[in-house]
């Protein structure tokens, strides 16, 4: 089987017979940590799902580094700092400071984002044919944080500001607009991200989340499916009171901290939505023995594994060991042997 044909039978619980599709996410800070080790994991275990850049013709906001250390501007004109190179800073002062939101039209909407050309992505996609390809991602709970600050738009979401609200459906109509038209590419999948969980809860009430983000995330969903793509979504966090409703509204896959909340625990949703990884990167990848990594991949296969359901991906960033990350793609294969 090609790249492409084993994620799609993975996720469509028809892998009776092929190894678990590999899928591997790499911080700069691991580029520069482990370069070499790196790159012979990239050999040994080639992933099976890529993507590719987009071009734009119209030049957005940004500038500065978004991994290096000192301030970074995004597209929608928040600033982040960084302290450590390699990895993403931080927003400290938002852009949105008045509390019924009569600042909001400064944020800049990146429609920049819409300039790419269509037949220029589905060249570049040509040349990775064999691989699953997924593009996006919206990330409104986020994008929303970082321009008006995570206390503020807590208590927003309580106080339900009436400009906060419009501003919320105008990025949503853009995240739409720009999944729409990427849906138009020869692309597999698309995908959307929101870190939604603490260490052992969801970060808001789940009435709250079903009444302000379930509807944009059922939106995103409904893109795909009428575009024939998979849809696919990461949050870190402790987000288990979800997974039913991301069930529900046809997700195929999530990538989330299982580990957060146990393997065991979400084996009541094996062959209903695969677990796009991953390993502990919090204890194990930094901190765990050989053995306990060849544990931790046989835990997630014996729960959530039903000729399919699980893409074996890890995150090789800060902390993580070279060691165990190839401990993981190693005990991944053997397991399937």
């Amino acid at each position: 089987m090609t790249s492409k044909e084993l994620v799609l039978r993975t996720l469509e619980f028809e892998n009776t017979s092929g190894r678990v599709p590999r899928d591997l996410w790499v911080l700069p800070w691991a580029e520069y940590n482990y370069p070499e080790q790196l790159s012979a994991i990239r050999k040994k275990y080639p992933p099976d799902i890529t993507g590719v850049s987009l071009r734009l013709k119209e030049k957005g906001i940004s500038y500065g580094d978004m991994y290096g250390i000192g301030e970074y501007t995004d597209d929608f004109g928040c600033v982040f700092t960084n302290a450590v190179r390699g990895i993403i800073g931080e927003v400290k002062k938002p852009l949105v400071t008045e509390e019924d939101w009569d600042d909001y039209e400064k944020v800049h909407i990146p429609y920049e984002w819409l300039s790419f050309d269509i037949g220029e992505i589905n060249s570049e996609l040509d040349k990775v044919s064999d691989k699953f390809t997924i593009l996006g991602c919206p990330r409104p709970f986020e994008q929303l944080q970082f321009i008006r600050g995570t206390e503020n738009f807590y208590v927003d979401l309580i106080t339900r500001p009436e400009k906060m609200l419009k501003f919320k459906d105008k990025l949503h109509t853009f995240y739409c607009e720009y999944l729409e038209k990427l849906s138009k590419t020869k692309a597999d999948a698309l995908q959307f991200m929101d870190d939604w969980g603490s260490q052992k809860a969801l970060l808001i009430n789940p009435v709250t989340w079903r009444e302000l983000f379930k509807p944009m995330y059922k939106d995103y969903i409904e893109i795909a499916k009428r575009s024939k793509k998979k849809i696919f979504m990461h949050s870190d966090g402790y987000i288990t009171d979800i997974i039913p409703d991301l069930i529900e509204l046809g997700l195929d896959a999530v990538n989330c901290q299982i580990f957060c909340m146990g393997t065991k625990n979400l084996s009541e949703f094996r062959g209903k939505i695969t677990f796009w990884g991953e390993i502990d990167r919090q204890h194990l990848l930094p901190y765990g023995s050989r053995k306990d990594i060849e544990n931790a991949v046989k835990s997630v296969y014996e729960n959530l594994w039903q000729d399919g359901g699980c893409i074996a991906q890890c995150e090789f960033g800060i902390g993580a060991r070279p060691e165990n990350i190839e401990a993981v793609y190693s005990t991944w294969d053997n397991i399937r042997r």
